[in-house]
């Protein structure tokens, strides 16, 4: 029982157990008197009475605080599940809440490090697999070192060596370890050159730059803001259905708005906040191009709120991805 759940203040609540002890006391020692119970025996009766008669008072009051310590022993002990009633709307029923916030997200945190070690496992195990292989067939001799089999092994390195690297790029954001080292960048300069990049790692791939109306420069990381524009470009690129890709950037007030706009399937609707979390990868586009292991997007978008910026992605008419970046001109306006 909680009789006092609706009461918005736990000093109201002790308040109000006082004034009922107080009153419960004083009417059995009236009531003793005109029964004509001894004296001595009055107050101990009282006392008695008033407390079988508050004792519930009391436990709907303290409840909460004693199933928060059953609960945080429990999250101690690995059950992140322990959750409180979060009936009253105190001081401590807001502390229960609070304490439930707290455990969902614990549990949220464990599934996600379940999650990474499971991905990072799946995509460490499919190269090295293949290196396996290959290298089995080169040692028993049943196959060649030819420059095919040898560019294929070199191929599977350096994917190990993009998704390790990029593990320990996330890994120093999220730690907050990566301090941004601002300075004054050309826009046209830091999209050029992340076009540059991309055209080297994508052969044939079209990218058209346009920067006119943008503001000449901008105060900014160049090496984390070309981190984050290659990686949305090497995204357009593998799902852009060898479209031509487009890195724009115009002003919006204070801010700077960069967009990469492809030609691909585009991404559903339900899944385009998703697609910034650690290697998820929409399944439409996971099916069709296979692709990498689905950290880039989510480095731009540590790289982007570092600088005290928004990315998201939209669908564009009629088929095809928009990634817009909103940056501050001026990085230290912002943090």
């Amino acid at each position: 029982m909680r009789p006092l759940d609706r009461v918005t203040s736990l000093k109201l609540k002790l308040s109000i157990v006082i004034v009922a002890a107080v009153g419960i006391t004083a009417t059995t020692s009236v009531i003793g008197l005109r029964l004509g119970v001894p004296l001595l025996l009055r107050p101990v009766i009282s006392a008695a009475v008033a407390l079988a008669m508050v004792r519930p008072l009391a436990r709907g009051t303290t409840r909460p605080l004693r199933e928060m310590e059953g609960a945080a022993t429990a999250l101690a002990h690995g059950d992140y599940t322990a959750r409180v009633v979060t009936s009253s709307v105190d001081e401590v029923g807001r502390l229960a809440a609070a304490f439930n916030r707290m455990a969902d997200e614990l549990e949220a945190n464990e599934q996600q490090k379940r999650d990474l070690l499971a991905n990072v496992s799946h995509e460490l195990r499919t190269p090295l697999t293949g290196l396996r292989a290959m290298l089995e067939n080169l040692v028993d001799g049943v196959a060649e070192p030819s420059p095919e089999v040898l560019a294929t092994m070199h191929g599977q390195t350096e994917r190990l060596g993009r998704l390790v690297h990029d593990i320990l790029e996330l890994s120093r954001l999220e730690s907050g370890t990566a301090a941004l080292e601002l300075q004054t960048c050309r826009t046209g300069d830091l999209l050029e050159r992340a076009a540059d990049e991309c055209r080297l790692h994508h052969a044939g791939v079209v990218i058209e730059v346009h920067h006119g109306d943008a503001p000449t420069e901008v105060v900014a990381d160049p090496h984390r803001m070309h981190q984050a524009l290659v990686n949305l470009l090497d995204n357009a690129a593998r799902y852009g259905a060898n479209g031509p890709i487009e890195l724009r950037a115009a002003p919006d007030g204070a801010r700077l708005r960069i967009e990469v706009l492809d030609h691909g399937p585009g991404i559903p609707p339900d899944e385009r906040a998703r697609v910034f979390e650690r290697f998820y990868r929409a399944d439409r586009a996971r099916a069709a191009h296979g692709g990498g292991a689905g950290l880039g997007l989510s480095i731009v978008r540590w790289v982007v709120d570092l600088h005290g910026g928004d990315v998201r992605a939209d669908g564009r008419e009629p088929h095809g991805c928009r990634m817009t970046i909103d940056l501050p001109i001026d990085t230290r306006t912002s943090r």
